[in-house]
């Protein structure tokens, strides 16, 4: 199964990747979290990763953050988020 990324920004390439199974267990694992740059999505995560780590034994959580709210993440930010084996995307007011 694949999925197929649309880009709103009229650019010409589309991006398509192979969707994953269901993970079985969080434990060990390490999470992307994108803050999309809106108030409050901070304490939200915080909160999300205490949880993560706490009760379901996520070994490490990388933050990552959109520039603002209105535009699209930078390249960076999945270039990142590909070495990590979850991705939480937050948004926050």
């Amino acid at each position: 199964m694949s999925i197929r990324v649309l880009n709103p920004t009229f650019e010409d390439a589309i991006a398509v990747t192979q969707a994953i199974g269901k993970l079985s267990t969080l434990a060990g694992r390490t999470v992307a979290m994108l803050d999309n740059s809106k108030i409050n999505v901070s304490k939200i995560l915080d909160y999300a990763e205490e949880i993560l780590k706490t009760q379901h034994g996520v070994t490490m959580v990388k933050r990552l953050r959109k520039p603002d709210a209105s535009r699209p993440a930078p390249a960076e930010v999945f270039v990142a988020a590909k070495e990590c084996d979850v991705f939480i995307s937050a948004v926050g007011d």
